[in-house]
């Protein structure tokens, strides 16, 4: 933003040149070149308008408002339980994700139960079975190497039986560009829709902020192969540009719903579009 107050410093008109440098700082921080020109196009259109207020920050603002949309919590609906497929590539943030939610729906007194579906990476089901002991949640767990739609149906069938109000299902997440990987999730999803058909009600990707547009890749190939209903965004700090919100959200159309701002168990938040947008421009 710094760069961009650059830009518009002094009261400058809307030039030619400003534009292209614009148009430059929005795409090095990850907005996307397709959004990056959309945006440009509309400061260009409203040029008398912008001309005549001075400024052109209040219109920038109020269109990557736009850009962005309304704000979509995630929010359990429907019959109970409420199922959530976890997906992201090792090293996203996933595990720590899917605790901090747990977290949040007990802390809410909503019972949650954990599958541990990732079983095939080292150690991930005891860092899940640690996050849920921190948060109060159950957990369902096979063998390491055994079968995740395994475990992801194991804890539906407990849910219902046992009344739980949500339901978390880990996942591997070997590099995504990996066919076997997005096949297993498919027949993860496929066998959680025998044990309650109109599971799971979120397909929740998790992806981490920091590594740019490899983020749109990542999101572009779970979106492909399981539908992915909402963006959990990790890291979502100092580190990240921040852009990635704006390209995921105008190219795939997918709505960012929660996003993770450091180490607490209470720093996964919703993601409210306009806070975002003021934060960026605060002074």
């Amino acid at each position: 933003m710094g760069r961009m107050d650059a830009v518009f410093s002094g009261g400058r008109p809307l030039t030619e040149e400003g534009l292209e440098e614009l148009e430059e700082i929005l795409i090095t921080s990850d907005v996307g070149v397709k959004t990056a020109h959309e945006i440009i196009e509309f400061l260009k259109e409203k040029e008398p308008e912008i001309r005549k207020a001075g400024s052109p920050r209040e219109f920038l603002k109020a269109r990557m408002k736009e850009l962005l949309g309304r704000g979509t919590p995630l929010l359990p609906f429907g019959e109970k339980p409420f199922v959530i497929l976890a997906l992201g590539v090792n090293g996203t943030g996933k595990t720590t994700t899917i605790g901090k939610l747990a977290a949040r729906f007990t802390g809410e007194g909503r019972s949650v139960i954990l599958a541990a579906g990732d079983t095939f990476r080292a150690a991930a089901i005891e860092q899940l079975e640690i996050w849920a002991r921190r948060s109060g949640a159950q957990i369902i767990k096979g063998l390491s190497g055994g079968d995740p739609a395994a475990v992801a149906f194991d804890a539906v069938e407990a849910a219902k039986s046992r009344g739980a109000d949500v339901v978390i299902v880990d996942t591997a997440g070997r590099l995504h560009t990996k066919s076997p990987l997005m096949e297993e999730l498919k027949k993860v999803k496929r066998v959680i829709q025998k044990a309650m058909p109109d599971a799971p009600q979120e397909t929740l990707l998790v992806v981490d902020a920091t590594t740019g547009q490899n983020a749109l890749r990542q999101a572009e190939l779970f979106n492909e192969a399981v539908g992915v209903t909402g963006i959990a965004l990790a890291k979502l700090d100092g580190t990240a540009k921040g852009g990635i919100v704006f390209t995921i959200r105008r190219e795939l159309g997918i709505p960012i719903k929660l996003i993770g701002v450091g180490e607490g168990v209470d720093d996964l938040q919703d993601f409210e579009p306009d806070e975002f947008i003021e934060a960026l421009f605060a002074e």
